[in-house]
């Protein structure tokens, strides 16, 4: 039996919260997983999982040993980072991860800027709007958007987004730009359904919070999908500032109701706590930072 990777994939395991779920995010079958934390339990004469049919649980002992697992696969890495030369000189890889279009417009610029001036570092940007454990899934950096949980990683603030409602001058040539938050009843909306809630859109205002209800006539996934649906007179949608700057800039579409700014949203750069940072992760945060956060002072200067 090979002890550090039964390790790994207890750890996987315990994380996934299935044997099924660590199979699939290790690339192992279901049978190879289960059997490996059995060999595992019959080495140690423990019991470490209690299996049912709806979750696994840890016994006491399962407890302590994954917490001991964990310590022992952490020093191994860090003697790995040490004997690569990463303590000693920027190299190696980095896993990042980004909104998709915050990142493909504002972090793969910065991204290229860095690669060109650390030749020994390879990145790997992972675009996509869904929130990643930067642990469970070996982030190294992540960019988000939004108010962040008290999760204990570290935080850096680069800057504040404003949300913006838009529509194409020929929508309201046609239909008259709402006044108020409620006359968006009488619209045709199209929902970027990470703001929206059913028929709904909420507001976070300086002081207050309003709920509207809005006649969704497209609800899509994307914030592209609703910028090019609103461009193409559809209706009014709203999305973040970024996402619009674009067609906002060329005319496509116009700000409406400005008398009613949402309270911006932060963005950050997060990675996690940890003992020795590595020299490659150490330049990535010192060279993008300032850079993501002049280009964020850009991007709330929109009108």
């Amino acid at each position: 039996m090979n002890r550090l990777e039964s390790m790994t994939v207890l750890l996987a395991v315990v994380d996934a919260g299935s044997l099924s779920a660590a199979g699939r995010k290790l690339g192992m079958p279901l049978a190879t997983v289960s059997r490996k934390v059995s060999e595992l339990e019959v080495a140690l004469n423990a019991r470490l999982l209690v299996r049912s049919t709806r979750r696994l649980t840890l016994t006491d002992s399962g407890r302590d040993y994954v917490g001991a697992c964990r310590r022992i696969l952490e020093d191994i890495a860090e003697a790995d980072k040490a004997a690569a030369g990463e303590y000693t000189a920027p190299r190696g890889e980095l896993l990042v991860t980004a909104p998709v279009v915050f990142g493909r417009l504002h972090v793969l610029p910065v991204l290229t800027e860095f690669l060109n001036a650390y030749p020994e570092v390879k990145v790997r940007l992972a675009l996509g709007d869904r929130v990643v454990n930067l642990l469970e899934d070996h982030v190294d950096l992540a960019i988000r958007i939004g108010a962040l949980p008290d999760s204990g990683l570290i935080a850096t603030h680069l800057g504040s987004l404003r949300q913006v409602v838009c529509a194409s001058p020929a929508y309201l040539a046609k239909h008259g730009a709402p006044a108020d938050l409620d006359d968006l009843a009488a619209h045709d909306c199209v929902s970027f359904d990470v703001f929206g809630i059913g028929d709904a859109w909420r507001f976070d205002l300086p002081g207050d919070t309003r709920v509207v209800r809005i006649r969704s006539r497209l609800t899509v996934s994307t914030a592209e999908a609703a910028i090019d649906a609103a461009v193409a007179g559809l209706g009014v949608t709203r999305v973040l500032s970024y996402q619009a700057e674009s067609a906002l800039r060329q005319g496509q579409l116009r700000l409406i109701l400005e008398a009613f700014p949402s309270v911006p949203l932060p963005v950050s750069l997060l990675y996690a706590r940890q003992g020795r940072l590595p020299l490659k992760l150490r330049a990535l945060i010192d060279f993008s930072a300032p850079r993501l956060r002049a280009r964020c002072q850009a991007l709330a200067a929109i009108k």
